[in-house]
């Protein structure tokens, strides 16, 4: 069982990574899906997503939860039917679920990639950035900033919400772990605690509603 990583964020946060090694009929025995989550599944054309999509079954497991557990609302944001939060994602041979007691939660896994510093200014101001002369850096600073922003998103969880207009990531040094963000949306302001890790050239970042 590859259980990748476990950080105990805080006594009423956990966070499980999972590394894919699997074939997709190892990961399947034991598992029992919805109608809805089956059919999702089926519908996938790519066999690492449908070994993604098992695998986060088994850290539902890990964390004591079974996939009838899980239902999703209109904005395709999961929930768990116990009221904690859960926040789930998947990137490659990676995925992860985070899952709160209290807090509302986002994760998102990116793998490190040069393609985004190519595309960086659509969710971010790129002259922010112009002091970084390492192309390596500069990746990892944007898959940060990309991927707070993805769990930002996930947590807010509304139709029209822009990672450019409405969603803002504090800066942070290279020796930094952790950061602040904040949403400004439909006149409204919630503000976000956002930790982040590498490993293996991929890139964790998850983020907790600040409710003071």
């Amino acid at each position: 069982m590859p259980l990748y990583k476990t950080i105990a964020v805080s006594p009423r946060i956990k966070l499980y990574i999972w590394k894919i090694t699997e074939s997709e009929q190892e990961l399947a025995l034991n598992i029992k899906l919805t109608n809805a989550c089956q059919l999702r599944m089926d519908g996938m054309k790519s066999e690492l997503h449908r070994r993604g999509f098992l695998s986060i079954r088994h850290l539902m497991g890990l964390a004591g939860y079974v996939d009838h557990d899980l239902f999703y609302d209109q904005a395709g944001k999961p929930h768990l039917k116990d009221g904690k939060h859960i926040s789930i994602t998947h990137s490659y041979q990676f995925t992860g679920i985070i899952i709160s007691q209290a807090d509302e939660v986002g994760i998102d896994i990116e793998k490190q990639r040069d393609k985004i510093a190519i595309i960086g200014h659509k969710f971010t101001t790129m002259e922010d950035y112009a002091g970084i002369e390492s192309p390596i850096e500069l990746v990892k600073k944007l898959t940060i900033i990309w991927g707070a922003k993805e769990s930002l998103y996930k947590i807010y969880a509304t139709h029209g919400l822009s990672f450019m207009n409405h969603i803002y990531i504090n800066d942070f040094k290279k020796t930094d772990s952790s950061t602040t963000g904040v949403i400004r949306y439909d006149g409204s302001l919630t503000n976000y605690d956002i930790s982040f890790l590498e490993f293996e050239g991929f890139t964790c970042v998850y983020a907790i509603k600040n409710e003071v």
